[in-house]
């Protein structure tokens, strides 16, 4: 099942982010990430996939900038197609938020990478830290 996230899902949300393999979040990033989920929490959506009575994977955008905070699944419910399902719902938030342009970063030669250049996102740049920037027409 999809829907929008509750504030009561933020643990298991929070167990997923930690749950993956790739793209695991640096522990310097930590505060900043959780400062801006409460603020999406708050002003904002966090599209779930919930199956087996949990939450197994989530799809967020951050309608202040563009950009598309987060999109991971739980390891055990990868290559199921629920990225694809929930990632253009997030986009479709920043639509409606009225930017023409959806931004996101990963890091290089991991599974995410190749995902988003499959699902036609140009790489824009790179960050300082070697993350790849991607960019895609909404």
């Amino acid at each position: 099942m999809i829907r929008r996230a509750a504030v009561t899902d933020h643990s298991r949300i929070t167990d997923v982010r930690n749950a993956v393999r790739e793209n695991r979040l640096n522990p310097a990033k930590v505060s900043l990430v959780e400062e801006i989920a409460r603020w999406i929490y708050d002003n904002g959506t966090f599209w779930v996939w919930e199956e087996d009575d949990a939450v197994q994977g989530f799809a967020v955008a951050d309608s202040r900038d563009g950009t598309i905070f987060g999109l991971f699944i739980h390891p055990d419910y990868e290559g199921r197609g629920i990225g694809r399902t929930l990632l253009p719902l997030a986009c479709n938030d920043l639509r409606k938020a009225g930017f023409a342009v959806a931004t996101l970063t990963t890091s290089p030669g991991t599974r995410a990478e190749g995902f988003y250049r499959a699902g036609g996102w140009i790489e824009t740049g790179r960050e300082d830290d070697g993350q790849i920037i991607f960019q895609k027409k909404l």
